[in-house]
């Protein structure tokens, strides 16, 4: 037998949403019949800018790309308003938990999260040998004051995702700025901002980094969401430069693609793409909210491009969904068994979704 790690024996495994191929292989439907609002992907696909620079940069594939990325992270630095040196990619912003990881947790060590927190803070943490203290959600939202409480000499990192994944909660502006100001300097406080774009009065982190008033703080975001790229896997953190430093000696060379910094590059500039995706999202959680409040169904109100909705047996309404041929998130892996999550689609694709949903839950009965 080898000598796998004993972390590996109680590591959970992170389920995505599933892949339409995937369901229609299974459940023999045609693939494009099927719609997928589980994932939280963009609806319009990605950028328009982004497709035309990845068919003129396909010749090039057989090259390696820029390690460094100096011309996403010129742009990057520019739109952001901080230097390259502040700035680290990743493989999605995914990648850049690893890093944080690999930089400070190991036994002995422990992480707070919040009751329903993205699934792989725990699991990352987990693998690296750390405690996992979870403080129970507010809500169904971060309680930022309780967090705090929680933080002992064994915390190395902590983790916010604001707005959250699942649950689309957003934390309070003064209560956030209070939280980011007290959390002692010798712990890493992860803000992930991946849904960041789709607020309207976001609380700017930025400044703190800029200045330099907080060398403990790091911003993750991505460009799955708003700019539709989440199958090119590019994200990025915002951080002081000493941490940034620490972090490039543990990321892997190359781990921004050739096409993922060529379609990020471009996505950057495609302001109308991100207005569309906005706007849509505006009105489609309007949508399933007045929609759930006529089914007298209870959801979250959501802050982010998905909303949670408690539909009673969440995984029987999902699988039913599912044979319609309309796939969204069951929650029982994040101790949410009763709800789904669903992810804001085109206005014809969110019509499609709610009347499968109206029938899914009555059988479901």
């Amino acid at each position: 037998m080898l000598p796998l790690s004993p972390f590996l024996k109680t590591l959970p495994i992170y389920q995505p949403g599933r892949p339409i191929e995937e369901v229609a292989r299974e459940l023999g439907l045609s693939a494009d019949s099927i719609i997928k609002v589980a994932s939280n992907e963009n609806p319009f696909g990605p950028s328009p800018l982004a497709v035309a620079a990845l068919q003129k940069a396909i010749p090039g594939v057989n090259l390696y790309p820029d390690g460094n990325a100096f011309y996403l992270k010129q742009k990057l630095a520019a739109k952001l308003g901080v230097e390259t040196a502040n700035l680290v990619l990743g493989n999605g912003s995914n990648e850049i938990i690893e890093f944080v990881a690999h930089a400070l947790l190991g036994p002995g060590t422990d992480i707070v999260v919040s009751q329903y927190c993205f699934a792989i803070y725990p699991i990352v943490a987990k693998l690296f040998g750390a405690d996992v203290v979870t403080v129970p959600a507010k809500n169904y939202g971060h309680d930022l004051p309780a967090m705090l409480k929680a933080i002992t000499t064994k915390t190395r990192i902590v983790f916010v995702a604001n707005p959250n994944n699942p649950t689309g909660t957003f934390a309070p502006r003064e209560e956030l700025i209070k939280f980011v100001n007290e959390v002692p300097d010798d712990v890493l406080l992860v803000m992930d901002e991946a849904y960041i774009e789709f607020l309207d009065d976001a609380v700017d982190l930025i400044p703190l980094i800029r200045l330099g008033a907080r060398k403990n703080l790091i911003l993750m975001r991505t460009f799955s969401k708003i700019y539709g790229l989440a199958g090119l896997r590019i994200g990025y953190g915002i951080a002081a430069p000493e941490l940034v430093s620490a972090l490039e000696k543990i990321r892997q060379p190359f781990n921004a693609n050739l096409l993922a910094q060529t379609a990020a590059l471009a996505a950057l500039d495609d302001d109308a793409h991100v207005h569309q995706t906005r706007q849509n999202n505006f009105g489609g959680l309007e949508f399933f909210a007045k929609a759930f409040r006529e089914l007298k169904l209870e959801y979250v109100p959501s802050h982010a491009n998905f909303i949670l909705v408690r539909v009673g047996a969440g995984q029987q309404v999902f699988e039913a969904m599912q044979k319609l041929g309309v796939i969204t998130r069951p929650m029982g892996g994040y101790q949410l068994p009763e709800w789904i999550r669903i992810s804001i689609g085109t206005k014809s694709e969110n019509a499609r979704c709610l009347e499968a949903l109206k029938v899914s839950v009555k059988t479901s009965k």
